[in-house]
C-alpha cells in the first residue's frame, strides 16, 4: 500500500535507472527527486527537471537528504536544509553544464575549456565544504572563492547577477527592495570597478649577471630613487653573487627576492628609478695578476637603472635585462646614477656589449595582509622585506620599528707624507655603553643578515673621496642610550703585501644626554690620527675627546682647522625615539613646572608622527596638568586635545583614532574632567556669534565628538566612584550646552558669514555625539536633543546657502546612526526628517543625498515590519506616503526626462541616483496596504487630482519596466519591480473603473492604463519561455506567470468599457495583437476574444470592421518580422475568433477578415523563417515575392507592397540577379508618373519630385539590365528617359541618354551572352512553406547551371527533401504527405518574339536575347510505346506525350522562378511525329546552306557534319524505316485518315534529298582540299540513298525551280552585295517585319563534333534493332569543342518504369539512358527524334495561320483552305504557275512566278488529351552562333523544346566552340504583306483547338504582371511601345516569306503590323495593364 512520506522528502539518485518497469520513472545519476509516497522499498516522486512526469523507483536507488518543506500539502515545495552556498553551487553547476555542451557545438574551445577548469575548481571546493573538516577561517575562505568562481561564471554566460550577504544568496521577499538594490549594486560595483589601492608594492627577484669579464665575487645593492629630489626612497636590498654572475645560495629565495614595501600612489611616477650598484670584490685592479695581493678590496663595477613608470603596464612577473654602465673616471662613481638618470654620456660607458643584470620585476599592488593572501606561494618561499625610508603614507598604531641609517657620504684625508694619494677604505663599528662591538647590528641592507663589521669600498688614489654609501643600524630600542658608532680609516696599499693601514678613526654618538637622538641630517666628523698600533677596543680613552665640529668649544681652534673631515648622513625611523626636545618637555612637565605653559604652546608646532608616538603618554600629561591646574592651564588644555583630536582627522594618522577609543574605554582616568570640558566648551560656543574669528572655535567644534566622548566617560567615571553624584548637575550643565548650541544654530546669517560656516562644521560633527549620549540620557531625551537641535535650524534658507546641503547631511547621518533604528525616536524624528526632505526633494535639490536619506529610511521600515511594532510601522508608511509618494514619483519623472549630462561621472551619478530613487519607490509600494490604498486615493479631493496621480504613477510603471532601468543581468530586481507593479495596479485598477467610467469616463487615463499593461506583458525579463527550466521553475514559484495576470486584468478592464470600447479602436488594436503574440497559451486564450469584441462594436458603429483589418494587417508585418509569432498562434487566432463569430450576423465578414488575416499570417511566417538562412536563395526570393504579391493583390497595401519591392531588389542584387532586381524595381517605376508631385522622405528616398524619382528609378533599373546582360530592356528605358529630355529641351541629359543607349546596342553586337537552362520544380507535401507547398514552377538557372548543379541546389535549399525519381504528377498521398518532396527535370522555352528568330539576316547575339525573355511557355516531350511494339521498326508504335505549362508570369521577371499557371498535354502520333522530324532537318539544312553562301561560316565543318549525319543515316536505312513504317499497304488500309500525312511525308523526303543535292553542291564550292574525299564519299552516299527511297529523278513540283537562300537582311537588298544566285527568278517582295513578331527558334547542341559522327549516329538510327537504342546517346555538356558525357542525378533523373507511364518495358540495357532521357530534355537525344511541331491548337490558332515556318499542313483545315505554296527564296524547284483563287486573293498580285500546290496534307491525328498552350520551342545549353549538324531522321535534332545533341567523340575544328550553333525557326509568324489584298474568314475550327479568340481571352484574363516593361505609357509625350519588351498581342503577326510548298490559307486577313484594328473588323484588344495607382505621396 501506497502511503505519504513524512520525513523522506528529498534525495539524490545515486545510479541511473531505466525505469522499465509499469510506471517506472527513469533517473540519472545526480538528479534530484522529491518523494510523495513509499510502498516496500520503492517510492513515488518526480524529478525536480521535469516535474509533471511522475513514477516509482527502487528506494536502494535514493540517497536521503534533509529538506525543509514549504506549504506541506498538494502543492508542496521542498528545499533542502544544507548551507545556501552549496545548494547554490549545485543549481548553478547544472545549469552550466548545459550550456557547456552548448559551447563545444559553437565551437568557442577558450571560454569552454576556461569553464570546464572553473567547474572541476567549484566541485573540487564543494567536496572540502561538504566534509566539514575546515577551520572557521577557512570555511569563510573557500565560500569567498566558491562565490567568486560563480560570480565570473555567470558573467561569462551572461547569466543574472546573485544579490548575496555573507556568500549567501539573498531572498528578495526577506529584505527591503532598497536593501536589495544596495546589494546589487555593490556586487556590481565590486565586479566592475575595483577600489584603486592606495598601497604598492615592488617585487624584485635577482636572477644573474651576465658579463664576459666575471671571475671575481659580486655584491648587488638594489634602492629605488627619486629623480625628482635626488634622494633614495628606500632602503638597499643587497645580492650576493659567486664568479659565474649567479645568487650564491640559490636555495635561499630571501636572499635572492624582495618586496619594496609601502610605496605610495605618488611614488609610481616617470622619475622614480629603480638604481642597482654593483661591487666587485677582488684586486684593486681588474687586470692585476691574481698572485700579486691575497688582500681582497670592495671595487666599484657597474650601475643600472629602470624608470619603475615602465612597470605599470605588466601585469605579471616580467624579466627585465638592464644594461649595465661604468664611470669613465672612479671620482664619479657616487653620482653614476644621476648621470645616467641625466643621461650625461661623457661620465660614464657601457660595461660592456654583452653586459646585462637579468632581473624579475612586477608591481603589486593592496596592503601587505592581502598580498599575503592572494601570493601565498610567494611568502611561504621566502621574500625579504625591503622597507621605505620614513614611514609609509598611512601610520598604523602597534607598528615597531627602530632603524638608523647611515650614509657614508665623503671624506678629506691628507698624503699623510706619501707621493700619491691613499686608498681609503672605511671599517663601521657599533659599540655600546660599555664599548663592546654589538653583534649583527650593522647591515649592508635587506637579503643578507647584519653583521659586526661593515667595509666601506675602496676608490684608487683619492685622498677627496665620495661613496655615498648607505648602512642599516637596527639596534634596540633599551640599547640606544650609551651606545656609538666608531669609524676606522685604513689605507689600503697595493703593494706586494697588501696591508691596510690605520691611519685615524671618528665616532658618532647615537643618542645626547637629554634623551634626544642624533639628529637627523649631515654630521662633519672630527678625524682622529692615530697609528697602525693605536688600541681601539678600549672606547673610554676617545669617547671623551670631541667627535664632530659642531660641538667644539669655541677656543679649540687647532682642531677646527684640520683639513682632514669625514661627512655622515643620518636619518633615523622610530616609533619609540624622539629627536624632539619640546615633546620630552612636556612628558617630563612634573620635573619642570615652570616650563608647562611654553610646552603647551609648543605642542602644536610638534610634527604629527612625534605627537602619535607617544599619544597615550601626551593625554595623560594633559588630563594630569587639568586635574592639578585646571584653572591655570584649563583652556590651554582644551586647546591642545582640540589640535591632538583635530591631528587623528588627518588621513595619515586616522588609523589612530581607534588608539584614542581604546584610551578613553580603558586608559582614561579624569574623572572630574567632564566639568572643565563642557564649561570650556559652552564658553567656546557663547561667543561664536561675537567673535571676530571663527577659525579656532571651528577646530573646537570639528573636535566634538572627542570631546562628548571624554566628557560622557568623565561623567561615568564619576558616577562610578562616587554612586551617581551631581547627576541633576551634570544634566543641567548638559541642557545649557543645548541650549546654547540651538541659539547659535538658529541665527541666520549671510551666505558668507563666519557664523554660517561655524554652524555647519558644527551639524557635521554633531550626529556622531548621539551614540555617546546614549550611554548615559534614554532614547526618548536623545531624541528629544536632536530634534529640538534640528528644529532650531532657520527654515527659510536659500537654496544656494552651502548650509543646506549640511543639514541633509546631518540628517542622512541621524537616519543611519543607532539613535533612529530604535521605534521611539524614530516616531520622534521622523517629522523633521520628512519636512527637510521633502523641502530639498521639491526643489530637486541634493538628490543624491536624499536618496540615500530615503533608502536608509525605507530599510528600517522593512526590517522592523514583522515585528509587534505592526501598528507603528503602519504608522511610519502612512507618514511618508503623505509627504513623499507623489514627491518620489515627479522626481523620478523629473531625473529620467533631464537630459543626459556629457560627463561620464555625472551621468554615472544620475544612473544611479535614479535606480535608488526607484528602488524606493518601490519599497514604499511594497510596504503599503489595502488601507494605505485606501487612505491615499480618499485623500484626493478631486477627480483631477486623482487624474493626474493616476497618470503619473503610470507614467513613472512605465520608465520602470523600460530595458535600461536596470544593468542586462539584474533580473532579481526587475521581477521584484514588475511583481510591486503588478499589484499596485491590482489596486489602482478600481479606483479606475469606480472614477472614470460612464459619464466620467477619460480617455487618457484609460489609454494609459492599457497602454502600461501591454508593454509589462512585452518585457523581455517576463518571457519566461527564453529562461532555462530551472530559472522559469524558480520564477513560477514565487511570483506565477504575470504575464497571465496582467493579461487577464486587461480582459477584465476591457469587459468593463461597454460602449467606450469605441474610443480604443482601432488604436489598441496594434498593442493587444502585441499580447496576443505573446507565446503563452493562457495568456493567447484570453486576449484573443477581445479581437471578436472589437470587430463587434466596429460593425456596431459603421456597419464593418475595415479599420479592424486595416489595423490588424498594418502591425502584423512589424510584429513578425521581429520574431513574434507562431504556427499555433496562426492556428489558435483563426480556431478562436471563428468559434466566436458563429452566431454573429455578420458571420460571413468576419470569416473573411479571419482568413485574409490567417493567410497573412503563413506567409509572413514563412517570409520570417526564410529571412533567417544566412545566404539568399530561392526560397527567401520566392517567399518575398508572394508576400509582396500578396499585400499587392489582396490586401492592397501600397506602402508594404513598395517596402517588399525594395526588400526583394536588395535580395537580388546581393545574390547578384540583376536582371530580376531590374524587374523587382520596376514595380515601383510603374505605380510613378512623369509628373511635378512632391513625394516625401521614404526609405532611402529624399524628399523629391514624382519625376525626379522615377528618373532615378529609370537610370538606377538601366544600370542594373546593363549589368544583367538585359540591354534590350535597358534601351526602353533610355528611349523613355530621352523622350522625357527632349520634352524638356534638356539636351546635355539626352545627348547621354543617346550615347548610353548606343552603347548598349553596342553590347548588344560586341558581347556574348550565356542562354540560362529551365527547370520545372515541383513541391510536394505539407512540410514545405505555403507559398511552395504542392505547386510546380519553372525556374531560370544561372549561368553554366546544369540540371545536375541545378538539383543539387535545390537539395541544399531544402536538405530534408526527398528527390521523386519520376516525372509523372504525384498522386493525393503526396500531395498530403508530412514531408518534403521535389520533382526537378528540364523544360524547353517557348519564345514569343518568331518573327526576329526567323529572319534570316538577324545576327544570332541578336536572336539569343529572344530565345530566352519574355518566355511565358514550357515544353517538355516524354516517348513511348502505344499498342504492340515492333521490333524491326518500333517507329510504328513510337508516340511523343507532349506537356506545355504555362506560367502566372514571364520569365525573367521579379523572380528567377514563376508558378505554372496551366498545364496541358497532347500525345503526338509516330507518323506526326516523322514529319516533325524531317521539316526539322531540312529547315536546318537550308539555313546551313544559306550562311555558308553568304559567307557568315567562317568554317565549312558544321555543313560538312550536317550533311554526313543526314545522308549517312538515310544510306543506313533511317528515311526506309519511315517507309517501311508509313508507306506500306498495311497502314495505309488501317490509317485511312493519315492519307494527307503520308503524303506529305513523302513530299519532305523528296524535299530534303533535293536540299541535300544542292547542298552537296554548295559544299563542293567551298570545301577544303584536304577534306575532298569526305566529299566525294557523301555524293556516293547520297546517290546510294536516292536509289533507296526510289528517286530516278524529282517530281515536277520539285523540280520547278531551283533552290533559293536570301541571303543577309531582308530589310534592305542594297545592304546585301550578295545576289540570289540560286534562284532563277531573282528578287521576291519581302515584307518589312516586326521585331516583336518572331517566333520560336530552334536551337541545338553540338559541343563536339567530328569525323566519326555521323558514322556513330547512323550506327544508332540505321541499324539499330529498337528505337530504344536512340536513348543510349549520352547528352552533350555545352559549348566544349571536347567530347564528354553529361548525365543527369541519379536521384531525380532516373525515371519510374515505363508502364507507369503507358510505354512497354524498356529493355534492361537501356533502361538507364532512357530514365535520362524523360527528365533532362535539353540532355537527351529524345529530341532528335521527336522533334517540337506546332500543336495543332496552335496551328490552327488564326494568328498563326500562315505562320508556320515549318513545312506542314494543318492537319484541322480541309484541302482547299490550305495555303498554296508561294514564291520564296527557299524553293528549291522552279514551279509552274498554278491559278489558284484563294491563293490569289490572299496573296494579291506578286512579283514573282507561283508555285505549284503541295500534295493534300489531311489533318492532324494528334489526340488532345489536354488543351495545348500556344508555340513551343526549343532549348539548348550551347552558347555558341553556328549551328550544330542534325542527322535525319532518326538523330535529328529536335526543334522543340527537349532540343540536345548526341555526343560526339574525336574532336572538330578549334574555332567550334564558338560557332556551334545556329538558331533555326520552327514555329510560326503571320508577315505582312506589302499592298492591301481582299480577306477571307477562314472555316470554323474543332472543339479540341482553341480558336485566336479565345488565346486572347485566355491572355486577357491572365493575372497582368505590374512589373511588365512592355507595358509602359508616358503621360507627357507617347513613346513608342518597344517591341523586345512587349507581350505579343493576340492580333495577326505579319508574315514570313514561305518555305518552299508552304502552304498558306486564304482564311485570313493579313494585317500590318501598325494596323491597330483586325481583319475582322473588331479592334485589337491589347493585353491589359493595370492603371497605374497614385502612390500616396511615397
Amino acid at each position: 500500500m501506497w502511503i505519504p512520506t513524512e520525513h523522506e522528502k528529498y534525495g539524490v539518485v545515486l545510479a541511473s535507472f531505466r525505469g522499465t518497469v509499469q510506471h517506472g520513472l527513469p533517473l540519472e545519476i545526480g538528479d534530484t527527486v522529491q518523494l510523495l509516497e513509499k510502498c516496500e522499498g520503492w517510492y513515488r516522486g518526480f524529478v525536480h527537471k521535469n516535474p509533471n512526469a511522475k513514477g516509482i523507483f527502487p528506494c536502494t536507488y535514493i540517497h536521503l537528504k534533509n529538506a525543509h518543506i514549504k506549504n506541506k500539502g498538494q502543492f508542496e515545495t521542498v528545499i533542502p536544509t544544507e548551507d545556501s552556498v552549496i545548494t547554490e553551487m549545485t543549481s548553478t553547476l547544472r545549469d552550466w553544464g548545459a550550456m557547456w555542451k552548448r559551447l563545444y557545438v559553437k565551437n568557442d574551445g577558450d571560454l569552454f575549456h576556461r569553464l570546464w577548469h572553473v567547474m572541476n575548481e567549484i566541485l573540487d571546493l564543494r567536496r572540502q565544504v561538504l566534509v566539514g573538516h575546515l577551520t572557521n577561517d577557512r570555511m569563510k575562505d573557500v565560500k569567498q572563492h566558491i562565490t567568486a568562481r560563480l560570480d565570473w561564471g555567470n558573467e561569462q554566460l551572461s547569466l543574472d547577477l546573485v544579490p548575496r550577504r555573507e556568500f549567501s544568496m539573498v531572498d528578495p521577499d526577506e529584505i527591503s527592495v532598497t536593501e536589495l538594490f544596495k546589494l546589487m549594486e555593490h556586487r556590481h560595483r565590486k565586479k566592475e570597478t575595483p577600489v584603486p589601492a592606495s598601497t604598492h608594492h615592488l617585487f624584485v627577484h635577482m636572477k644573474s649577471l651576465m658579463s664576459s669579464n666575471l671571475g671575481e665575487e659580486l655584491e648587488v645593492f638594489f634602492h629605488i630613487y627619486d629623480g625628482r629630489e635626488n634622494r633614495p626612497l628606500s632602503e638597499r636590498f643587497f645580492v650576493r653573487l659567486n664568479k659565474n654572475g649567479v645568487p650564491k645560495s640559490p636555495e635561499k629565495t630571501e636572499r635572492q627576492c624582495t618586496l619594496f614595501v609601502d610605496l605610495g600612489s605618488s611614488d609610481l611616477r616617470k622619475d622614480v628609478y629603480i638604481v642597482v650598484h654593483i661591487m666587485r670584490i677582488g684586486r684593486m685592479g681588474a687586470g692585476e695578476k691574481k698572485n700579486l695581493c691575497s688582500i681582497q678590496y670592495r671595487r666599484p663595477f657597474g650601475c643600472a637603472v629602470v624608470s619603475i613608470a615602465d612597470l605599470l603596464t605588466a601585469d605579471s612577473k616580467d624579466d627585465h635585462l638592464l644594461k649595465v654602465y661604468a664611470c669613465t673616471t672612479e671620482s664619479e662613481w657616487y653620482q653614476i646614477h644621476e648621470n645616467i638618470i641625466r643621461k650625461v654620456n661623457s661620465r660614464y660607458n657601457l660595461s660592456g656589449s654583452n653586459t646585462g643584470l637579468a632581473v624579475s620585476l612586477q608591481l603589486l599592488h593592496g596592503d601587505i595582509e592581502q598580498l599575503r593572501r592572494e601570493y601565498m606561494v610567494l611568502f611561504t618561499r621566502g621574500v625579504s622585506i625591503t622597507k621605505k625610508l620614513g614611514f609609509s603614507d598611512i601610520i598604523m598604531p602597534g607598528e615597531m620599528r627602530n632603524d638608523l641609517y647611515m650614509t657614508l657620504e665623503k671624506g678629506e684625508f691628507e698624503k699623510g707624507g706619501k707621493s700619491v694619494a691613499r686608498n681609503v677604505e672605511i671599517t663601521v663599528y657599533v659599540l655600546d655603553i660599555e664599548g663592546q662591538v654589538m653583534k649583527s647590528y650593522v647591515a649592508a641592507g635587506s637579503g643578507e643578515p647584519g653583521g659586526d663589521v661593515y667595509h666601506s669600498f675602496v676608490l684608487y688614489h683619492n685622498n677627496s673621496p665620495r661613496w655615498a654609501e648607505q648602512i642599516k643600524l637596527p639596534i634596540p630600542v633599551d640599547m640606544f642610550r650609551g651606545s656609538h658608532v666608531r669609524f676606522e680609516f685604513r689605507h689600503c696599499s697595493t703593494k706586494d703585501k697588501g696591508e691596510k693601514k690605520l691611519f685615524g678613526y671618528s665616532f658618532v654618538h647615537l643618542m645626547q644626554e637629554d634623551g634626544r637622538t642624533l639628529p637627523d641630517g649631515t654630521h662633519e666628523l672630527i678625524i682622529h690620527k692615530c697609528e697602525e698600533n693605536a688600541n681601539l677596543q678600549d672606547s673610554s680613552c676617545y669617547l671623551k675627546l670631541p667627535f664632530s665640529k659642531a660641538n667644539l668649544p669655541g677656543n679649540n681652534q687647532a682642531v677646527k682647522g684640520t683639513k682632514e673631515c669625514f661627512w655622515i648622513t643620518s636619518f633615523l625611523c622610530s616609533t619609540k625615539l624622539t629627536q624632539n626636545g619640546d615633546m620630552l618637555d612636556l612628558l617630563k612637565w612634573r620635573a619642570h613646572p615652570e616650563r608647562i605653559n611654553d610646552s603647551l604652546l609648543k605642542l602644536k608646532e610638534i610634527d604629527g608622527s612625534e605627537i602619535v608616538k607617544f599619544l597615550q603618554d601626551t593625554l595623560d600629561t594633559l588630563f594630569g596638568i587639568l586635574d592639578e591646574s585646571s584653572q591655570r592651564y584649563g583652556l590651554k588644555v582644551f586647546d591642545c586635545l582640540v589640535h591632538i583630536i583635530n591631528l587623528l582627522q588627518d588621513s595619515k594618522f586616522h588609523h589612530f583614532k581607534p588608539v584614542m577609543d581604546t584610551y578613553i574605554e580603558s586608559h582614561f582616568a579624569g574623572a572630574l574632567s567632564y566639568r572643565d570640558l563642557i564649561k570650556v566648551l559652552k564658553w567656546y560656543v557663547d561667543r561664536i556669534i561675537d567673535a571676530e574669528h571663527q577659525d579656532h572655535i571651528q577646530q573646537v567644534l570639528n573636535a566634538t565628538e572627542y570631546i562628548f566622548k571624554y566628557i560622557i566617560q568623565s561623567r561615568r567615571l564619576f558616577a562610578l566612584a562616587t554612586g551617581g553624584q551631581s547627576e541633576e548637575e551634570f544634566r543641567c550643565c548638559v541642557h545649557e550646552l543645548f541650549m546654547s548650541i540651538r541659539f547659535f544654530l538658529s541665527q541666520e546669517n549671510k551666505i558668507t558669514s563666519p557664523v554660517t560656516q561655524t554652524q555647519a562644521v558644527f551639524l557635521r560633527t554633531f550626529p556622531a555625539v548621539y551614540g555617546e549620549l546614549l550611554k548615559i540620557f534614554t532614547v526618548r531625551e536623545v531624541a528629544g536633543f536632536v530634534r529640538e537641535t534640528l528644529g532650531s535650524l532657520p527654515a527659510t534658507a536659500r537654496a544656494e546657502c552651502p548650509l543646506e546641503a549640511v543639514k541633509l547631511h546631518c540628517i542622512a547621518k541621524t537616519v543611519e546612526s543607532q539613535l533612529y533604528t530604535n521605534t521611539e525616536s524614530r516616531c520622534i524624528l521622523l517629522p523633521v526628517v520628512l519636512r527637510l526632505l521633502q523641502a530639498h526633494m521639491q526643489e530637486q535639490r541634493d538628490l543624491v543625498m536624499c536618496a540615500r536619506i530615503l533608502t536608509s529610511m525605507l530599510s528600517l521600515v522593512r526590517k522592523y515590519d514583522s515585528t509587534a511594532t505592526e501598528p507603528v510601522v503602519s504608522e511610519e508608511v502612512d507618514l511618508i506616503v503623505d509627504s513623499l509618494l507623489v514627491v518620489l514619483m515627479r522626481t523620478i519623472l523629473e531625473i529620467t526626462n533631464r537630459p543626459q549630462a556629457a560627463g561620464t561621472n555625472m551621468r554615472l551619478q544620475f544612473q544611479d541616483i535614479t535606480g535608488e530613487f526607484v528602488a524606493c519607490l518601490l519599497a514604499l509600494l511594497r510596504q503599503m496596504s489595502d488601507k494605505h490604498y485606501q487612505q491615499l486615493l480618499q485623500a484626493f479631493t478631486s477627480k483631477d487630482d486623482l487624474r493626474d496621480f493616476l497618470l503619473q504613477i503610470f507614467t513613472v510603471f512605465r520608465i520602470l519596466i523600460r530595458p535600461e532601468m536596470f544593468l542586462k543581468d539584474w533580473t532579481v530586481m526587475r521581477l521584484v519591480t514588475n511583481n510591486v507593479i503588478i499589484t499596485t495596479v491590482l489596486y489602482l485598477s478600481d479606483a479606475l473603473r469606480k472614477n472614470f467610467l460612464n459619464d466620467k469616463f477619460d480617455y487618457k487615463v484609460w489609454d494609459s492604463y492599457f497602454y502600461l499593461s501591454v508593454i509589462f506583458i512585452n518585457q523581455p525579463c517576463l518571457q519566461l519561455e527564453s529562461f532555462s527550466p530551472s530559472k522559469k521553475k524558480r520564477v513560477l514559484e514565487k511570483y506565477g506567470d504575470m504575464r497571465v495576470m496582467m493579461g487577464c486584468e486587461i480582459f477584465s478592464m476591457w469587459q468593463n468599457l461597454g460602449e467606450h470600447k469605441l474610443n480604443f479602436i482601432p488604436a489598441m488594436i496594434g498593442p493587444f495583437l502585441e499580447v496576443t503574440l505573446v507565446p503563452q497559451p493562457d495568456l493567447r486564450n484570453v486576449m484573443i476574444p477581445i479581437f471578436h469584441d472589437m470587430m463587434d462594436w466596429e460593425q456596431r458603429r459603421s456597419g464593418n470592421f475595415k479599420q479592424v483589418e486595416a489595423k490588424l494587417i498594418d502591425k502584423l508585418d512589424g510584429l513578425m518580422s521581429e520574431g513574434k509569432g507562431d504556427e499555433t498562434y496562426r492556428e489558435l487566432f483563426n480556431s478562436i475568433l471563428l468559434k466566436k463569430i458563429e452566431r454573429e450576423t455578420w458571420r460571413e465578414s468576419g470569416v473573411s477578415l479571419i482568413a485574409t488575416v490567417t493567410r497573412l499570417m503563413e506567409r509572413l511566417l514563412d517570409y520570417r523563417d526564410c529571412v533567417k538562412l544566412g545566404e539568399v536563395d530561392g526560397k527567401k526570393i520566392g517567399c518575398t515575392v508572394s508576400l509582396l504579391n500578396f499585400y499587392k493583390t489582396e490586401l492592397n497595401k501600397e506602402e508594404m507592397y513598395i517596402r517588399y519591392i525594395h526588400k526583394l531588389y536588395e535580395l537580388h542584387l546581393k545574390a547578384q540577379n540583376y536582371t530580376e532586381a531590374s524587374y523587382t524595381l520596376l514595380l515601383y517605376d510603374e505605380l510613378l508618373e512623369w509628373s511635378e508631385r512632391p513625394l516625401r522622405e521614404f526609405l532611402n528616398y529624399p524628399m523629391q519630385s514624382e519625376w525626379q524619382r522615377k528618373e532615378y528609378l529609370h537610370l538606377t533599373i538601366v544600370q542594373n539590365f546593363d549589368r544583367g546582360k538585359c540591354w534590350e530592356n535597358g534601351i526602353i528605358l533610355c528611349r523613355e528617359l530621352a523622350d522625357q529630355y527632349e520634352s524638356y529641351y534638356d539636351y546635355r541629359n539626352l545627348s547621354k541618354m543617346r550615347m548610353m543607349e548606343a552603347s548598349l546596342y553596342e553590347k548588344i553586337m560586341d558581347q556574348q551572352r550565356l542562354e540560362p537552362e529551365f527547370f520545372r520544380v515541383g513541391f510536394y507535401g505539407k512540410k514545405f512553406p505555403f507559398f511552395l507547398r504542392n505547386k510546380e514552377f519553372v525556374c531560370r538557372g544561372h549561368d553554366y547551371e546544369r540540371l545536375e548543379a541545378f538539383q543539387q541546389r535545390m537539395l541544399n535549399e531544402f536538405p530534408h527533401a526527398i528527390a521523386m525519381q519520376h516525372v509523372n504528377q504525384p498522386d493525393q498521398t503526396i500531395y498530403q504527405a508530412e514531408a518534403q518532396y521535389l520533382q526537378i527535370y528540364a523544360v524547353s522555352p517557348i519564345p514569343e518574339s518568331q518573327d526576329v528568330l526567323q529572319r534570316d539576316g538577324v545576327a544570332d547575339n541578336i536572336k539569343s536575347f529572344y530565345k530566352v525573355n519574355h518566355i511565358w511557355r514550357f515544353r517538355y516531350d516524354r516517348p513511348f510505346h502505344k499498342g504492340t511494339k515492333d521490333k524491326e521498326n518500333e517507329f510504328k508504335s513510337l508516340w511523343v506525350e507532349r506537356t506545355s505549362l504555362t506560367l502566372v508570369q514571364s520569365l525573367p521577371g521579379i523572380s528567377r522562378w514563376f508558378e505554372v499557371e496551366k498545364r496541358e498535354l497532347v500525345e503526338v502520333s509516330p507518323l506526326e511525329n516523322a514529319i516533325e522530324v524531317i521539316e526539322n532537318k531540312n529547315l536546318q539544312l537550308r539555313m546551313l546552306i544559306a550562311q555558308c553562301q553568304s559567307r557568315q561560316m567562317q568554317n565549312i565543318n558544321p555543313l560538312t557534319m550536317c550533311l554526313n549525319g543526314v545522308i549517312d543515316a538515310a544510306v543506313n536505312g533511317g528515311l526506309a524505316r519511315y517507309q517501311e513504317a508509313f508507306f506500306v499497304k498495311d497502314y495505309i488500309v488501317n490509317h485511312p485518315e493519315d492519307g494527307e500525312k503520308i503524303g506529305r511525308l513523302r513530299e519532305l523526303m523528296f524535299e530534303q534529298a533535293h536540299i541535300l543535292e544542292y547542298g552537296l553542291a554548295v559544299h563542293e564550292k567551298f570545301v577544303p582540299q584536304d577534306m575532298r574525299p569526305l566529299h566525294k564519299k557523301l555524293v556516293d552516299q547520297f546517290h546510294v540513298m536516292k536509289s533507296s527511297l526510289g528517286i530516278q529523278e524529282f517530281p515536277a513540283y520539285v523540280r520547278a525551280s531551283p533552290v533559293h537562300f536570301t541571303n543577309g537582311s531582308p530589310r534592305s537588298s542594297c545592304r546585301n552585295s550578295v545576289p540570289n544566285i540560286i534562284s532563277p527568278d531573282g528578287a521576291r517582295v519581302v515584307a518589312r517585319r516586326s521585331p516583336l513578331t518572331y517566333p520560336a527558334v530552334n536551337r541545338y547542341s553540338s559541343s563536339s563534333l567530328s569525323s566519326q559522327a555521323s558514322n556513330e549516329v547512323s550506327n544508332i538510327t540505321g541499324q539499330s534493332e529498337s528505337s530504344d537504342e536512340v536513348f543510349n546517346m549520352q547528352p552533350s555538356p555545352s559549348t566544349s569543342s571536347l567530347s564528354s558525357n553529361h548525365s543527369a542525378s541519379p536521384n531525380v533523373t532516373s525515371s519510374a518504369p515505363s508502364s507507369t507511364r503507358g510505354s512497354p518495358q524498356l529493355q534492361d540495357k537501356h533502361k538507364h539512358s532512357r530514365e535520362n532521357s524523360c527528365l533532362s530534355s535539353r540532355e537527351r537525344p529524345v529530341s532528335a527524334i521527336y522533334p517540337n511541331p506546332l500543336d495543332p491548337a496552335q496551328r490552327a490558332t488564326p494568328h498563326q495561320i500562315g505562320d508556320t515556318t515549318l513545312p506542314r499542313s494543318d492537319p484541322n483545315l480541309s484541302a482547299p483552305d490550305k495555303v498554296r505554296p508561294t514564291f520564296s527564296s527557299w524553293s528549291l524547284d522552279s514551279v509552274k504557275e498554278v491559278n489558284n483563287t484563294q491563293f490569289s486573293d490572299t496573296v494579291g498580285k506578286l512579283l514573282c512566278p507561283p508555285v505549284p500546290p503541295r500534295p493534300p496534307y489531311p489533318g492532324s491525328s494528334a489526340k488532345t488529351i489536354r488543351s495545348q498552350s500556344p508555340v513551343p520551342t526549343s532549348r539548348s545549353p550551347q552558347k555558341s552562333s553556328l549551328p550544330p549538324f542534325t542527322p535525319s531522321p532518326t538523330e535529328c535534332q529536335s526543334t522543340g523544346l527537349v532540343s540536345n545533341s548526341p555526343v560526339l567523340s574525336g574532336s572538330y575544328s578549334s574555332g567550334i566552340s564558338s560557332m556551334s550553333r545556329c538558331s533555326v525557326s520552327e514555329a510560326s509568324g503571320t508577315e505582312a504583306t506589302t499592298g492591301d489584298h481582299p480577306a477571307h474568314q477562314g472555316p470554323t475550327m474543332p472543339n479540341s483547338v482553341s480558336s485566336g479568340s479565345d488565346e486572347l481571352i485566355r491572355r486577357e484574363n491572365k493575372t497582368p504582371p505590374p512589373y511588365s516593361v512592355y507595358e509602359r505609357t508616358n503621360p507627357r509625350r507617347p513613346v513608342p511601345l518597344p517591341h523586345s519588351l512587349s507581350i505579343p498581342p493576340s492580333v495577326d503577326p505579319p508574315a514570313l516569306p514561305p518555305k518552299p510548298h508552304q502552304q498558306r490559307t486564304s482564311s485570313m486577313k493579313l494585317v500590318p503590323a501598325s494596323d491597330p484594328r483586325r481583319a475582322d473588323g473588331v479592334p485589337h484588344v491589347p493585353r491589359p495593364r493595370p492603371l497605374p495607382r497614385k502612390v500616396s505621396q511615397l
